[in-house]
């Protein structure tokens, strides 16, 4: 069961990066570096996607124009300017 749980974990570090942060440290700062981080890994996704021909171009536009939307809304409510 140890092995299972580590290889996932090796997994989903592998598939979901992070990245340390090294910005003025505040909380809302360090939620954005999330969000931010989590969208870059997104908008790879549907590149990556689209370029392989999964995807149509209009289709990867709209998704990344939603996670665009997301992380201008969760800016917005973290009040960082």
């Amino acid at each position: 069961m140890n092995q299972e749980s580590d290889l996932l974990s090796e997994l989903c570090d592998f598939l979901y990066p992070r990245s340390s942060y090294y910005g003025q440290f505040q909380p809302e700062y360090l939620v954005f570096n999330a969000n931010l981080q989590f969208f870059s890994q997104r908008v790879s996704y549907i590149c990556n996607l689209q370029t392989g021909g999964k995807i149509s171009p209009e289709e990867a536009y709209k998704q990344i124009h939603i996670l665009w939307k997301q992380l201008k809304s969760a800016r917005k409510e973290l009040e960082i300017s």
